[in-house]
């Protein structure tokens, strides 16, 4: 997929108050500081599209970024540590998960994972419950170029090995890493397949 033009769209926090659904949207989700935002502007050829930062937690809303005027790319807050109240954090989680399990037109969920790190119970319990409200989403291990390939590869591993304790199979996964650009044609390539089969939801629904 060659990425032509990617507009940023919206910022919200309320479902009903999102673009109108007439378009495949692919959300992208991780512990915070993982690397999201980089991933995105790496996956879009956009040096700024996704504000990074070095304080964890700066994505705060649901952000909209419309790809080609074909698709929705979703940047949604990190989970986990973030430098605001507790309150804060429990919005967070109460408008993520209504948007993930209510936005109709959601194709696929990328949850992104540090491939630096072993496995870590906040992402396998953000995974189980995607499993349980039955969501389909992929895995993106990101950071792939800040240790060796055996590293990465045990990492992965090890984080398959404890996914299969709730799930039948684990889902695909891609190998990443922002800088280098690795892996970003593969999850693109994902995006067109699944794009292809899109059929328009029933928009008189709600939300």
């Amino acid at each position: 997929m060659l990425i032509k033009s990617a507009e940023f769209v919206c910022s919200n926090t309320e479902v009903s108050k999102l673009p109108a659904p007439n378009l495949p949207e692919y959300a992208f989700i991780g512990r915070s500081n993982v690397g999201k935002s980089s991933l995105i502007n790496a996956l879009t050829q956009r040096k700024n599209l996704a504000k990074t930062s070095q304080k964890p937690g700066k994505t705060q809303l649901i952000n909209h970024f419309v790809i080609n005027d074909d698709w929705y790319l979703v940047d949604l807050p990190g989970y986990g540590f973030a430098q605001t109240s507790k309150k804060n954090r429990t919005e967070w989680e109460k408008f993520i998960r209504a948007y993930l399990t209510k936005r109709e037109n959601l194709q696929c969920i990328f949850v992104l994972i540090d491939s630096r790190h072993e496995p870590q119970k906040i992402d396998l319990d953000f995974c189980c419950w995607l499993g349980e409200q039955g969501l389909p989403f992929l895995l993106i291990f990101t950071k792939a170029d800040k240790q060796s390939a055996v590293k990465t590869d045990q990492n992965i591993a090890k984080f398959s090995k404890a996914l299969l304790k709730w799930f039948e199979q684990v889902p695909t996964r891609f190998i990443t890493s922002a800088e280098l650009k690795q892996g970003t044609d593969n999850i693109l390539q994902t995006i067109d397949e699944i794009n292809g089969r899109f059929v328009i939801p029933n928009q008189d629904s709600n939300l």
